[in-house]
């Protein structure tokens, strides 16, 4: 298990699928993971899991749709921990509603929790993120082919591609910033399955500044 000097990794917007395999992944790599879903009694649990695989791992509880709260949170984990390393925005929203029923009150609010909430996550952790840190979005097919049924996943993906390359130019060169588009449907077994779709993440994430791009399609 990793000591307090290891690297840290913070996913925001945890889940059992994507979320907890991310940061398994991490935390194989060496990092302390912190899972940080809507309620701490949802987070808790996957961080139990990652604890009784050995590994080092908390939970937390924060409010997507809470700017402050977001700020209040990720800073939090920054001053306690001393770091950084990996910061994973993870959330996304799926309404049933295709673009001729979606309100505007219903997009904004999926764009603050699924995008913008991106911003004052990046803005609290940004004076524990050392020189070499990641910040890391998980992207969507969506992006480029938004689903008509869920007409806001797509503005949301969309929305998270833009900031992460805006903020790769604002924080590099001492911290990098990507998104990994995941071309494909989640699925328990194969080349989406949560595993292979972090290994995806990691691989990212882990690359040297000189083949850096804000950017990378994960195709399967």
């Amino acid at each position: 298990m990793p000591g307090m000097d290891a690297p840290v990794y913070v996913v925001v917007g945890a889940g059992p699928g994507l979320g907890l395999a991310a940061a398994r992944r991490f935390a194989r790599a060496g990092h302390r993971a912190v899972l940080a879903a809507r309620r701490r009694e949802d987070a808790e649990p996957l961080a139990a899991t990652l604890r009784a695989e050995g590994h080092a791992a908390e939970g937390a509880g924060v409010d997507l749709a809470d700017a402050d709260d977001v700020t209040r949170v990720v800073a939090e984990i920054g001053a306690r921990l001393g770091r950084i390393d990996v910061l994973h925005f993870n959330p996304s929203v799926w309404r049933a509603k295709g673009p001729l029923e979606l309100t505007v009150a219903e997009l904004l609010e999926d764009v603050t929790l699924g995008a913008a909430a991106l911003l004052p996550a990046v803005q609290a952790a940004r004076p524990f993120l050392r020189p070499g840190a990641r910040v890391l979005a998980t992207g969507s097919v969506a992006a480029d082919a938004p689903p008509v049924s869920a007409a806001s996943l797509g503005v949301q993906k969309a929305a998270v591609r833009n900031l992460i390359t805006a903020l790769d130019a604002a924080l590099s060169p001492a911290v990098r910033a990507v998104t990994v588009q995941v071309n494909g449907t989640l699925a328990d077994d194969g080349p989406f399955a949560p595993a292979a779709v972090a290994d995806a993440l990691w691989a990212a994430a882990a690359r040297p500044d000189r083949d850096w791009t804000p950017y990378v399609a994960y195709d399967g």
